[in-house]
This record gives C-alpha cells, structure tokens and sequence, in this order.
C-alpha cells in the first residue's frame, strides 16, 4: 500500500514538473514572439499553476510598460523627423532668396570691398545650403522604411558612381587606385540606395584623404574603400557612423553621410565598418 502511495506521489510530482516546463517554454516562446512582433496580445499559458500564471502576469506588466515606452519613443521618433524634414524644408526659401540677392549685388557693385564681402556671405551660404540639403535628404530616407529590390550588378553602380566623382577627387590632388573584379556581382538591392552609400563613402574619403584614395570590390563581392588619415585617430573612427558626428576639420558637414550609408546597408541587409589600420581609413561594405 505504502509502495502504491509512493507510486501515485513520483506519478503526481513528475506531471507537475512536465507541466511546469511546458508553461516555461510556452512563456519563453510567446516573450520572444511579441518582442520580436508589434501586437498587443498577452502572454498565456495552458498551466493553471499559480507560481507560474504569476509569472506570466509579472512579464504581462512589464510588456505593457515596454509596449507604452515604445509607443512613446516612436511617436517622438516620428515627430522629430517631421520637424527635421519641416525646418530644413522652410530654411530652403530664404537661402534661394539670399543667394538671389547676392547674385543682384554681385552685377551691380564693383566696389572691391563690397565684392569681398559678398564672397564671403555667398560662400558661407553655399555651405548653409548645402548642409540644409544634406539634412532634408536625412529626414526623407530615415522617414522612408521601404526598398525597392532589384537584381543590380554591383561592378556597374561602382565604377558609374566613381566616374561622377573623378572629376572632384582629381581636382583635391587625390590619387585614385581602382581595382574592381571582372567577375560580376550581383545581389537583390536597391540601385539609388547602393549608389547613395557609395557617393557618401566616396565623399568622406575626399574630405579626409591625406592626398590618396583606394577601391577594391574582390572577387567573392567585398567592397573596401581606403585612404590615408593620420589626423584621424581610432576613437573617431569608431563614431564615424554616428548621426551628426564630425571630426573637428569637417566643419561644412553634418556628420549623416556616413550615418546614411549604414541605414540604408543595414536595410538592405548588408554589413558596413570602419577601421583605422596603420593610418589608413578602411570602409569595408558587403551585400
């Protein structure tokens, strides 16, 4: 009778264990589900175990006020992206009436002095404008989610964007090294997307070159851009693809070119770093 007893109490302690663990996985597969998804359903388990209905009930707790933080991080998210897009939008009509009234004062006024000066209102305005234009292009990207995915051969949007920028590498001194693989490369991407990462990569080695400028894409599809930079040290490397950050000698910049170019390489499923190697700048990129 007690062997009976002792049966009935391992039968009863070894479905309550299996029960136990069902509920965990049930409750480690629904917290993964919803963090990954946005839903507004709750964790539930088939067990009426108390421990772990509470359990569930705690986490049900903390996804609501991770739910609520989230929301609030996007609405802001969202907002400051609208005003971003909304400013540099209004801050293009009095720089086009600006650089209007100069090109007026320019014609008229052949006094030198006069003429020093609005080259110098009409260089700072270039540079007004032209960060005005970077920082409106930002907004509209970051405020853009989808992609439009193309078989595209990566050989042919390098060599075309480089080609659009030989003249204003030449005219910096910057020796170009090509060295692009007769293999072709193709991958699934958004053509304007790659050809915008490979325009702001280009441009920051202008900005930062010590007066050279290297592009391999190998064989298996590695893109790598280097450049001398010995005034570049690894802790701003490492913030290179931060939004806004620059390096105190790139003063006519906002600091989003690169930070572009890894939001769209990372929407389009690709992999992007940069690293200082012997004094050297290396961009690596690959699709």
């Amino acid at each position: 009778m007690l062997y009976f007893g002792l049966v009935l109490i391992i039968i009863a302690l070894c479905i309550k264990i299996y029960t136990i663990k069902k509920s965990a996985r049930e409750i480690k597969d629904e917290l993964a589900y919803r963090l990954e998804n946005s839903t507004n359903t709750l964790i539930s388990i088939s067990s009426r175990d108390k421990d772990m209905c509470r359990l569930a009930d705690s986490l049900n707790i903390q996804l609501k006020e991770l739910r609520k933080k989230r929301h609030i991080y996007e609405q802001g998210d969202r907002e400051l992206k609208e005003a971003i897009t909304n400013i540099s939008h209004d801050l293009r009509t009095p720089l086009t009436a600006i650089i209007g009234y100069l090109d007026l004062m320019e014609n008229i006024s052949r006094n030198d002095e006069i003429s020093r000066y609005t080259t110098m209102i009409r260089n700072r305005t270039d540079i007004m404008k032209q960060l005005t234009e970077e920082l409106f292009r930002y907004s509209i990207i970051t405020s853009v989610q989808e992609t439009n995915l193309e078989t595209v051969c990566i050989n042919d949007v390098l060599e075309e964007t480089l080609a659009g920028f030989y003249g204003a590498i030449t005219q910096c001194g910057i020796v170009p090294d090509i060295e692009i693989s007769e293999i072709r490369t193709e991958r699934k991407l958004d053509k304007s997307a790659l050809s915008r990462i490979f325009s702001n990569i280009t441009s920051n080695a202008i900005k930062y070159s010590d007066g050279d400028f290297h592009v391999r894409l190998s064989d298996d599809g590695i893109i790598t851009f280097s450049n001398s930079a010995k005034k570049l040290t690894s802790i701003e490397t490492e913030k290179l693809f931060d939004r806004f950050y620059t390096v105190e000698n790139a003063r006519n910049s906002t600091g989003l070119g690169l930070s572009i170019a890894k939001l769209l390489t990372k929407r389009m499923g690709g992999e992007i770093s940069a690293e200082l190697d012997n004094d050297r700048l290396v961009i690596t990129l690959y699709f």
